[in-house]
């Protein structure tokens, strides 16, 4: 059911809330061309309710050092595979009242831009492309990042729709994971936004940018 799928996306944010969002100041340690983002950059990065115009924060953008429990949650396949060489998770849950949708953003942080490289494909194929539901097809959310896939099926008996994409920006990876309650309630180009601007909050957090984009801007 669409709850279903709301409810594995709130657990995971609300197990990050339980550990606190701390601040960090670690450096990046990466030495390909993308900075590996710290702590306080993934936690920036996640949509807080200023870039969310409209929606309502559920769980406030948080996150966490990458441990055994973590990478349990982030990469949930046979000995955590996709985990490798990651530093710090982070999520965010929002919900619209008007139209019964939710939305969980989801952030991997990696030491370098090689060991996100060799993770997308683990993730998405093992895990990630499943959780748009049942008779899920493909869509295209434009030249975003520089790694991305995207579906869009159904999560409900009544054919509650539901999607999920994964995109790659330098050290890190990222996850939109929207589901409603209402058939019409979300559709490919409301996921394709959500995705393109937590896409360019991580482009300008790896510039040493404030995020700052937003869904009006």
């Amino acid at each position: 059911m669409t709850m279903r799928n709301y409810r594995w996306c709130a657990a995971i944010a609300a197990a990050l809330l339980l550990a606190g969002c701390g601040g960090g100041a670690e450096s990046g340690s990466g030495n390909d061309k993308a900075v590996a983002l710290t702590k306080e950059q993934v936690r920036e990065t996640l949509p807080d309710g200023e870039a969310m115009t409209g929606w309502k924060e559920s769980a406030r953008p948080t996150a966490v050092e990458m441990d055994k429990l973590y990478r349990s949650q982030a990469c949930p396949i046979k000995d955590n595979a996709g985990c490798e060489n990651s530093r710090f998770f982070g999520a965010s849950t929002f919900r619209h009242d008007d139209s019964a949708a939710t939305v969980t953003f989801l952030i991997i942080a990696y030491d370098s831009e090689q060991a996100a490289r060799e993770a997308y494909d683990v993730l998405w194929d093992g895990h990630y492309a499943k959780r748009a539901g049942q008779r899920a097809k493909t869509f295209g959310i434009g030249p975003i990042g520089d790694e991305r896939d995207a579906r869009f099926g159904s999560l409900g008996f009544r054919g509650e729709p539901g999607a999920v994409t994964q995109t790659r920006v330098g050290t890190a990876l990222l996850w939109t994971e929207a589901a409603s309650a209402g058939k019409s309630s979300i559709d490919e180009d409301g996921v394709r936004d959500l995705a393109t601007m937590l896409a360019k909050r991580t482009r300008q957090a790896q510039n040493g940018d404030a995020p700052s984009a937003a869904l009006d801007g």
